[in-house]
């Protein structure tokens, strides 16, 4: 098969069966990562039929890792890694401590060398990102204390990962691998030299990067968004995300996954951030989902049945010996029963980053064959079973407070510590408006004459720094991109002003926004009498239609000038708007402003 065939192949047969399997596992109530990795396994060289490129789909999943460390860099919070501080920080470095040394312990027991024992545990340590956040946004947990611990929990497991992976190629050869190059040269041999020399270009780097970089790459982000091109702003952020890591590796010797780690973490902190993460979204899921299948590609199905007490031993670590761990940590902490309970069903699994460590470690010629199938089989038994996991700690958590005497052994106050350092969202009671053109800027003004608060959505981004200098609060991006309404604190605002005329965003906005904000208000404009007639079904607060509301200025007018009076002329128009209302939509002149519904808070107090 031609070269170029062969790339065609993994990415078209990939994405296929990723999708089917996906699918699958979905219906099954399983996380679609499952399914990712069972693609790779269709594809892979230990089952019949299609076999893939392993070196193509080893370079496409090397992209995948850069797009996934750039995600991370760009949702990495200091703030938030601060609050839960007192906990996450000791509890995850000692879970990792814990963890890894019963990884290790399980590798001397199978006469594995250190270093094969140290990336192991390391590999069994840290849980997948993507399925903690999906199984606490799934069970409404991610903006409780307990899912605030748990991020927290991530943040500093991703943080230790991250070193991890730029010290292990330099202590490769005194663990027993094979160095990948310039550092190890550089120091002769000697291990602390290479060490030194190491972070001496990770500190280089990084001083370059929060330095430098904080200027240079939200500024290039800045001119991109200035000319008003989507096409242009999302490959600058492709761009920088490429080519930053792969400029890092280049002249700092540092590793693809630090130097993408950096360039999200520089950006985060830009206005720019939200709408980077959503333009790059698309192709980093993708490319992540190749990574997965690639993954799979590795996997040989036939450890489950040449060693199946060994994948239950690695199992017991992940499901066992981590809760056990997490659960012990967190009481240790004063916190209640119920938050060490979800901590511990929350990391009880691994994903991403310990597939990253399986490839490095087999790169560097320290990790057997053998580990990488032990791992890959214990993270896709840990992820299907974590739904589960999940129901156990549940019934656990119930059981202790059926049982009053039980339950009072468990009672913690540390909890209200954490909670008064908590920064609580105040209740703004703001508008929103999205889209500030001459429909949107018209009530902007009319807010801002009764001194009314409000945020504006706009794409334009020379328009948003201008309403910034007047003062006004703004926020850059599209509105229907992940991240975007969030930014603009819609679980507090009050009423949605749609005054955007595309029809399909109107309804994702609609859809948007009640999602996030069940009881929020909504005013949308439209130019279909159609649409106008959809919005009205969904129970829209407001929908107006520009061409009805010219008709019936237009017609009051003509009925003063031909001699009615303004009082009979007016009580006319309204009739028409009501009638409008009942009338089929293809015989309706027009729909104009209905008598307005009390909110949900004046109803309330009424």
């Amino acid at each position: 098969m031609p070269h170029a065939t062969e790339l065609i192949a993994i990415i078209a047969l990939g994405l296929v069966l990723a999708f089917i399997c996906g699918m699958a596992a979905q219906r099954l109530r399983l996380p679609p990562l499952v399914g990712y990795l069972m693609a790779g396994v269709l594809v892979g060289p230990y089952t019949p039929g299609f076999v893939g490129n392993g070196q193509l789909a080893g370079q496409l999943a090397e992209i995948g890792v850069i797009l996934l460390m750039f995600g991370v860099g760009l949702h990495f919070s200091i703030k938030d890694l601060m609050a839960v501080r007192t906990i996450a920080l000791p509890g995850a470095i000692v879970q990792i401590a814990a963890a890894t040394a019963m990884g290790g312990g399980l590798a001397w027991a199978w006469g594995w060398g250190v270093g094969a024992g140290l990336v192991f545990g390391l590999a069994l340590s840290v849980a997948s990102t993507v399925v903690l956040l999906r199984a606490l946004e799934e069970r409404r947990l991610l903006d409780s204390d307990k899912g605030r611990i748990a991020v927290g929990w991530l943040i500093v497991e991703d943080l230790a990962m991250v070193l991890a992976l730029v010290l292990l190629p330099a202590l490769a050869p005194s663990l027993g691998g094979v160095g990948d190059g310039v550092a190890h040269h550089a120091g002769d041999g000697n291990i602390w030299l290479t060490l030194v020399l190491t972070l001496a270009k990770v500190a280089v780097f990084a001083v370059v990067m929060l330095v430098g970089g904080r200027r240079v790459v939200p500024w290039l982000l800045d001119q991109a968004a200035r000319t008003g091109s989507r096409e242009l702003f999302t490959l600058a952020v492709l761009a920088l995300a490429l080519g930053i890591a792969f400029g890092s590796a280049e002249l700092f010797g540092v590793s693809f996954a630090l130097g993408a780690f950096f360039a999200g973490m520089v950006l985060a902190e830009s206005d720019l951030s939200h709408q980077a993460a959503a333009d790059s979204l698309p192709l980093q899921d993708a490319f992540a989902v190749l990574f997965f299948v690639s993954v799979g590609m590795l996997f040989d199905p036939g450890i489950l049945i040449r060693e199946p007490l060994s994948v239950l031993a690695v199992l017991g670590v992940i499901l066992i010996g981590k809760s056990v761990a997490a659960v012990a940590i967190v009481l240790a902490f004063r916190h209640p029963l119920g938050t060490a309970l979800t901590i511990a069903a929350s990391l009880a699994q691994i994903g991403e980053f310990s597939f990253i460590l399986v490839s490095l470690g087999l790169s560097l010629k320290l990790l057997p064959t053998e580990g990488r199938d032990l791992i890959l089989g214990g993270a896709i038994l840990s992820i299907t079973l974590n739904p589960l996991f999940f129901a156990l700690t549940d019934w656990i958590g119930r059981s202790v407070a059926a049982r009053p005497t039980l339950a009072a052994r468990f009672e913690r106050r540390g909890v209200d510590a954490l909670a008064a350092k908590m920064e609580a969202i105040p209740k703004r009671g703001h508008a929103i408006v999205v889209g500030y053109g001459r429909v949107g800027s018209t009530i902007g003004k009319a807010f801002a004459a009764w001194d009314l608060p409000y945020i504006v959505i706009d794409r334009d981004r020379r328009r948003v720094l201008d309403l910034r200098k007047d003062g006004i609060e703004a926020v850059f991006g599209d509105a229907t991109a992940p991240g975007i309404l969030h930014a603009a604190d819609i679980e507090a605002a009050r009423i949605i002003v749609i005054a955007t005329p595309e029809p399909h965003t109107a309804r994702r906005l609609v859809e948007l926004a009640r999602e996030m904000s069940p009881g929020i208000d909504t005013l949308v404009r439209t130019h279909s009498d159609t649409e106008r007639r959809y919005f009205e079904e969904q129970g829209v607060g407001l929908v107006l239609m520009a061409e009805r509301e010219l008709a019936f200025g237009m017609t009051l007018y003509a009925l003063r000038s031909l001699g009615l009076k303004e009082g009979d002329a007016r009580i006319f128009v309204d009739s028409t708007r009501v009638e409008s209302r009942s009338a089929p939509a293809e015989a309706a002149i027009d729909h104009g402003v209905p008598e307005l519904r009390p909110h949900k808070e004046d109803a309330a107090e009424g």
